[in-house]
């Protein structure tokens, strides 16, 4: 199955931010969201990815006044996208070797969507509950 199969299930809709935004206000809609990650975008480009770590990280190193700071200040700026007909195998393999959990979705410089790594575990957890059915249906007719 190819990433574009998990984009057609979920959506194509991503939360982003300014890279001007206080990371405050990026923190906020972490939270009201709840979600991991937002991608930060100047326009149509993806300058960059905040996530729950990054968050985590700045503040244990420099304290909470970081909050008054922009996104760009702590965002992760080497950002590493898939394309919508990469394979569930291969982004499974990129997000584990990388040790991240969102991976922007680039098609012709534009941005497709965000996926996360739970919703790769959601889509394999299904794809061998469909498996298992279709062994479970062949060996009924047998």
């Amino acid at each position: 199955m190819t990433v574009r199969a998990i984009l057609d299930g979920k959506g194509h809709q991503v939360i982003t931010v300014s890279p001007d935004s206080k990371l405050s206000a990026a923190v906020k809609i972490l939270s009201e969201r709840r979600i991991g990650a937002v991608l930060v975008m100047s326009g149509q480009r993806v300058e960059g990815i905040l996530s729950e770590r990054d968050v985590v990280r700045v503040l244990g190193e420099r304290g909470a006044g970081v909050l008054d700071e922009p996104v760009r200040a702590v965002m992760t700026a080497k950002v590493i996208t898939c394309r919508q007909t990469d394979t569930v195998g291969a982004i499974m393999e990129v997000m584990t070797t990388g040790k991240f959990r969102h991976l922007p979705v680039v098609e012709n410089d534009r941005l497709a969507g965000l996926i996360s790594i739970g919703d790769v575990v959601k889509w394999r957890v299904a794809e061998y509950e469909r498996e298992q059915e279709a062994l479970h249906d062949y060996i009924k007719t047998a």
